[in-house]
């Protein structure tokens, strides 16, 4: 289960959204012609990504912000920025363009700071903007959770189409990040599972001020748990989405 897009695109330009995404994007193509070469890119990543030691020992502070904007391979960049761009409109609509700015930063610092929390002496090169990605949708969580959100649903050879409320992908997508963090080890590879999760609650308690101003149960009442502004309606027929078999 994928998301691929939601129903609200936000009533005015989320223009930081769109930055963030440029500067990710600018930043990945202004090294991916190394990413084959694995002592060069190690040499990029061993100065500007985050190594848990590191910041234990008091050294490269710098790298739990520079480390948002790296990304270790195309899927990476690419699931990161679409889940950026499904979520982090309706966000910036109701924050404001500094003010989501200055979320979406806090978030990946402190998702970073979980990671660290969860592997102090970890040396594996933590790179992505999953974590400050991760606050955003809790956040959206808190705001938005009845917004649609169009998943796709992958059952080995074949896929559909459909929407669900917001709150199940966001909650889905929690407990497989909590659950897979207690599952692995955090001294080794792979996916950050506790930076992941430290974000998305990291988000949903930052947004805690701004949906209580609004109102909090009266503003779910009062816009029915969805963004405040019309949906897109999309219209798939069966025949529109096509069969795959493998062989």
């Amino acid at each position: 289960m994928f998301p691929i897009r939601d129903h609200n695109p936000s009533g005015r330009t989320p223009y930081v959204v769109y930055g963030l995404m440029a500067a990710n994007i600018l930043i990945f193509f202004s090294y991916a012609g190394i990413l084959n070469d694995k002592y060069a890119l190690y040499g990029l990543f061993g100065e500007w990504a985050m190594v848990p030691a590191r910041i234990s020992n008091g050294m490269n502070y710098h790298t739990l912000f520079s480390s948002m904007f790296l990304h270790a391979g195309w899927m990476h960049l690419i699931g990161n920025m679409l889940f950026l761009w499904i979520f982090g409109d309706n966000l910036e609509d109701e924050m404001g363009h500094v003010k989501f700015l200055a979320f979406y930063l806090a978030c990946g610092l402190g998702a970073g700071l979980a990671h660290v929390l969860a592997a102090p002496y970890s040396a594996v090169l933590t790179v992505g903007a999953s974590g400050a990605i991760a606050g955003v949708m809790g956040g959206y969580l808190l705001l938005f959770p009845r917004a649609r959100v169009d998943v796709l649903l992958i059952i080995i050879i074949f896929f559909r189409i459909f929407a669900i409320p917001a709150w199940i992908v966001l909650a889905v997508w929690f407990a497989f990040q909590f659950f897979g963090g207690l599952g692995a080890d955090p001294e080794a590879g792979g996916v950050a599972y506790w930076a992941h999760a430290g974000g998305f609650v990291i988000g949903l308690v930052l947004a805690m001020p701004l949906w209580l101003r609004l109102g909090g149960p009266r503003f779910w009442q009062r816009t029915h748990g969805k963004p405040p502004h019309p949906e897109s309606h999309y219209r798939l027929s069966e025949s529109s989405i096509p069969k795959i078999r493998r062989k």
